[in-house]
């Protein structure tokens, strides 16, 4: 049995042209993509504002996973994960991102997603690939556990 699942990405929460004004416009429009496929209702969206505001989410190599409060997990129908590609940046406290994967999850779910996440994102190489990911297959493939990820 894995110990790594697929993420839960829906092909249609993948968008790889996006453009934000700002850090809060940039989760807006995460938190968009997962009321688009059903996975959150909309007061989870300001419930990511809320907590980028307390801890900031950007994890590294322009890249940042937005996710809502524990105060917003009513507002989640399912675990799910988004990517938003914005190839010319957004200022993120500082730093530059290219890079959103917000999260969603039921119970402590996003515990698993963000772990998942993780061992995709301590890869360089597959980073490098998901900023420059110009297809939605690609991006879906880049965030799937590799087989060695999944013994």
């Amino acid at each position: 049995m894995p110990d790594t699942a697929p993420l839960p990405l829906d092909p249609r929460a993948v968008l790889l042209d996006a453009s934000a004004a700002d850090r809060d416009n940039a989760i807006r429009q995460c938190g968009r993509a997962l009321v688009a496929v059903g996975a959150v209702e909309e007061p989870y969206v300001e419930t990511m504002i809320e907590r980028e505001r307390s801890i900031s989410t950007y994890v590294g190599e322009g890249v940042a996973i937005p996710h809502g409060t524990l105060a917003a997990k009513e507002a989640v129908h399912h675990d799910a994960v988004c990517v938003l590609r914005f190839p010319g940046g957004v200022d993120w406290g500082g730093e530059r991102v290219t890079v959103c994967v917000g999260i969603a999850a039921r119970g402590d779910g996003h515990v698993r997603l963000l772990a998942e996440l993780a061992q995709i994102l301590l890869d360089p190489d597959r980073v490098h690939a998901l900023r420059e990911a110009t297809r939605v297959e690609e991006v879906v493939h880049l965030l799937q556990p590799t087989k060695e990820e999944t013994t």
